[in-house]
C-alpha cells in the first residue's frame, strides 16, 4: 500500500481535484481509499435512524450494512483524536491511499493550492510537500501541475507516493 496526502487551506479545491482524481488513478487499474480529516463535529448519519438511535445511546461503534455498502462509525467519547497511521490501520488494503487534510502530519504531500484564495504557500513551512498542484507557479520551483491537469497531478500522486508502514 503506497500513500500521499493533498494538503492545502480550505477552498483550494481538494476535494474537487480528489473527485476528479480518484475516476483517473482507478482507470489506471489502481484501487484506491482515501481518508478525510475533517475539522469540525461531522455526522455521517441521520437523526432519528435506527444507527443514530444507536450511538446516542451510547454505543462504542456501531455498524450499518446493506447489499450495497457497510459503514463502521466509532465514537471517541473523549478519548483522543486517531492518528494518521491508526487509521490507515483501518483501511482494508489497496493499491493508493490518499489523504485529504492532515496537513501538519510528517507523510509526503502534494499541495494544492488557489491564488485567489489569498493563503500562503505551505510548502516553505513543510518539506514534506513533494509537488503543487496549482493556477500559478510555486516559489520553490517544486514539480507543479494545474489544477485542471488531472492526468498529470495523477502521475505526480503516483510519483511520489511511498509504502506505507504498517
Amino acid at each position: 500500500m503506497r500513500l500521499i496526502g493533498l494538503a492545502g487551506w480550505s477552498g483550494a479545491g481538494k476535494t474537487t481535484l480528489l473527485a476528479k482524481l480518484i475516476p483517473c488513478l482507478t482507470g489506471q487499474g489502481l484501487r484506491v481509499s482515501t481518508i478525510k480529516h475533517a475539522h469540525h463535529r461531522f455526522d455521517v448519519d441521520q437523526p432519528g435512524k435506527d444507527s443514530w438511535l444507536h450511538r446516542q445511546a451510547g454505543a462504542g461503534q456501531v455498524l450499518v450494512a446493506s447489499s450495497q455498502r457497510w459503514a463502521l462509525m466509532t465514537e471517541l467519547r473523549g478519548a483522543p483524536e486517531p492518528s494518521l497511521e491508526e487509521l490507515v490501520a483501518q483501511l482494508a488494503p489497496v493499491d493508493l491511499v490518499l489523504v485529504e487534510g492532515f496537513k501538519r502530519d510528517g507523510h509526503p504531500k502534494l499541495e494544492v493550492r488557489r491564488e485567489a484564495n489569498g493563503k500562503p504557500w505551505l510548502h516553505p513551512d513543510d518539506p514534506m510537500i513533494r509537488a503543487v498542484a496549482a493556477d500559478t507557479p510555486n516559489p520553490a520551483g517544486l514539480p507543479q501541475a494545474g489544477l485542471e491537469e488531472v492526468a498529470a497531478v495523477a502521475a505526480l500522486v503516483l510519483r511520489f507516493a511511498v509504502p506505507w508502514r504498517s
